[in-house]
Order: structure tokens, then C-alpha cells, then sequence
């Protein structure tokens, strides 16, 4: 069955999981993409923990199919093959610090000369200009100049760093989107471009919410005009009598009405976007009604009566969630190193070309040789090649 993208080629010069995850949705949709990594270290997120019996047990999830070869990029004789590379591939994608690729003379303006219908795409944690463009940082460090950590904490007096990298997944989502773009526009001009992304422009654009809401308040607090972070109680948390939760989200008055029937509550309707004083009590009122009950009783209660509701599942509830199972969000497949290893599903269903596991994460270097055989490269060049420190051994 032909895959959404089979036929587009990407060269991968980027490393960690947030780029790690680009290019897999990439290849899970089809594309061939070919991860370029130092030689001996490679990715250095194989090596960090969770580690499974060698790798990374994240870098296993991210990095299925994928191909792997070893370039040592300060070195000319890299430098040539990346070049050679470049004139087959649609896509170059690369996370390196602002200048980086530009200074080993890989930069866009020189490989758009070898091929003009190359997208050369570039992400960073601040992009390639302004004030901060030089910093190195992490995903807690760029949702926190974008205004997403401060609000996390409007409830507890500091903020709250989540509990996944927020920053990290979504500019893999948008540095995908991009490459997308791209490859469409270019279907249109005949023409590559350059693509430049900032985990921190992309956070920015994720507070959109609060950002309205200052706007129409003039209130630092603008998100709880929504009352979307826990302020009312409508949209909150709830402990059960086994000590797990359970949410509800009833913004919609419909919603909330039912809610307060089904409980025996219809008293506490005027309190569904209550704040200050009036929280307090209508949350400590409804806090008694959802401690009488386990979480499984209250799910069974709430079950088909058109509430906004879930359970708050633990990473063992989400193994196990019959949901999460019929839609296929965890599937197995084979490692020749680690054996059998669990990784996520795809979160986008196509009826005619669906996603599909092809092959497993690569083991470092994998598919160098047999790239540079394609190339033209005799046996003899390749261990000449690994003498000097081209590639790996």
C-alpha cells in the first residue's frame, strides 16, 4: 500500500526528542528519512535514561523508521558527502545553534546551489535572531519565556513545572507541519526554501488563550476569565473515596445542569463559574459528594449521561485503558537489539494510506555503508574513510 509520503526524502541532522519526533511522524507517514549522526556518540539521546537493555527506551519510540548513518561533519571528505546527499533529498532538516551549519559551510545559501528545490529547515529553542538567539536552553525554558510556566502556578504561589515536555512535542508537531508546507508550496513554485522555527515562538503562539485574555481584561490573570485552570468549579478535579480522580470540564451550562441532577446538587447551579468565596464553598460542597464514591463507581454513574467527564489516568491506567487499546495508541513491534518494545500508535487515521511501523529504531551507524555504496563509494574508500574519522567503525 503506497504511504502519504513515500517517494519524499529527508535528511535528518537534528537530535534529542523534540526533532527526534518531527521526522518520525515524517517516516511513520511514509517518507524516507536518513539520520545523520556523529560517529561514536551519534544522538546522545541513545545513551540517556530511561534506558532500556542498551538505548534510550524514548529514542527506540522516536526513531523507528528511520536509517542511520555516521558523518563526521568538521571533516571536507563529510562535507562532500552531505552535498552528494543533498542533490537526491527534498528535505534537510537540522537543530544545531544559530550559524552552526552555516560556519561548516553546509548552510542553506550554499546547498540551495546544489539543489534549488531543497527545504532546508532549521529549529532552534529561540531562532536564528533576537536577544536570546545565542542562549541554550531546554523545554522549561522556553515555555517559560513564553508565559506558560507562570500560570501554572497561580493556585500554589510558584510556578509548576508539567509533567511532559510540552515545549519539546509541539515543535516537532510544527516543525513537521512546516516541512509539509514546504513540500506543498514547492509543488506550486518548483522552488525550495528556508523554513526557521523557535520552540519559543511556537509557545508563544500555544498561550494565544491567556495572551486574548489580557487584552480584554488588562489583567495579568486573563485566563481565569475562562476559568480553564482550575478556578471554578465547573472545570476542575475531583478526589473519589479510593484516593484517584476523576475530571469535569462543564463549561456549557448544559452540561453543568446535568451534572448537579445527577448528583442531587441543583442548589449549586449559580455557582458554575463562582470564584473567590463563592469557589471555596460550592467546591467544598461538591468535594463531599465526590468522596462518597470510588473512581470506578462514579464512572459507572456518569456513563452515558452527557457530562463532560473523565478518569485521570496514571501512565499503568493509560496502558490498560480500553480506549487508548481500540485505537491502537500503544503497539509492539521488534528491536534486533532490545527485542519486543512498546511504542505509541499514530494519532492520525488515514482511510487510504495509513501510518504504519516499517522497520525499528536503527542501531548507530546502521545504514552507512550501504548509503555510501549508493553513492558511488568503493569498500576500500569507506575503511579508508574509517581510519580517518569520516564515519564510524
Amino acid at each position: 500500500m503506497t504511504l502519504a509520503l513515500e517517494g519524499i526524502k529527508i535528511l535528518d541532522l537534528s537530535r534529542l526528542l523534540p526533532f527526534n519526533y518531527c521526522t518520525m511522524m515524517l517516516a511513520d507517514l511514509g517518507a524516507e528519512v536518513l539520520k545523520i549522526e556523529e560517529p561514536g556518540l551519534g544522538d546522545y539521546m541513545r545513551w540517556l535514561p530511561p534506558i532500556l537493555k542498551k538505548e534510550n527506551a524514548v529514542f527506540l519510540m522516536a526513531n523507528r523508521n528511520k536509517k542511520s548513518m555516521t558523518l563526521n561533519l568538521k571533516d571536507e571528505k563529510a562535507k562532500e558527502i552531505l552535498r552528494k546527499l543533498v542533490k537526491e533529498y527534498d528535505v534537510l532538516f537540522e537543530s544545531f545553534r544559530p550559524g552552526v551549519m552555516k560556519k561548516l559551510g553546509v548552510g542553506y545559501e550554499n546547498l540551495k546551489e546544489i539543489n534549488p528545490r531543497l527545504i532546508f529547515c532549521s529549529s532552534t529553542g529561540y531562532g536564528q535572531d533576537g536577544p536570546y538567539s545565542a542562549r541554550p536552553g531546554h523545554d522549561m525554558n522556553y515555555i517559560s519565556v513564553a508565559g506558560i510556566l507562570e500560570a501554572t502556578g497561580r493556585h500554589t504561589g510558584a510556578p509548576v513545572i508539567p509533567g511532559i515536555p510540552i515545549a519539546d512535542m509541539s515543535i516537532g508537531i510544527f516543525s513537521a507541519f512546516s516541512i509539509l508546507a514546504g513540500i506543498i508550496s514547492r509543488n506550486k513554485t518548483g522552488k525550495g526554501q528556508y523554513i526557521e522555527l523557535s520552540m519559543t515562538d511556537c509557545m508563544v503562539s500555544y498561550n494565544m488563550v491567556n495572551i486574548a485574555n489580557y487584552i480584554a481584561s488588562q489583567q495579568p490573570q486573563g485566563s481565569e476569565i475562562l476559568g480553564i485552570a482550575g478556578e471554578t468549579p465547573c472545570y476542575n478535579v475531583f478526589k473519589t473515596k479510593d484516593g484517584k480522580f476523576i475530571s469535569l470540564g462543564n463549561i456549557e451550562e448544559k452540561f453543568w445542569i446535568n451534572l448537579l441532577k445527577l448528583i442531587g446538587r441543583e442548589d449549586l447551579s449559580e455557582y458554575q463559574f463562582a470564584v473567590g468565596e463563592k469557589q471555596k464553598k460550592a467546591m467544598a460542597e461538591l468535594n463531599k459528594v465526590f468522596l462518597t464514591r470510588t473512581r470506578k463507581e462514579w464512572l459507572d454513574l456518569l456513563e452515558g449521561k452527557d457530562i463532560c467527564y473523565a478518569q485521570v489516568n496514571d501512565i499503568e491506567d493509560l496502558m490498560a485503558d480500553p480506549h487508548v487499546e481500540h485505537r491502537k495508541m500503544l503497539l509492539k513491534s521488534e528491536h534486533p537489539v532490545e527485542g519486543e518494545i512498546l511504542t505509541v500508535g499514530f494519532p492520525f487515521k488515514f482511510s487510504e494510506t495509513p501510518a504504519k511501523i516499517r522497520t525499528p529504531s536503527p542501531v548507530l551507524g546502521q545504514h552507512t555503508e550501504e548509503i555510501l555504496s549508493g553513492l558511488g563509494y568503493s569498500n576500500q574508500d569507506m575503511e579508508a574513510m574509517k581510519e580517518k574519522g569520516v564515519i564510524g567503525k
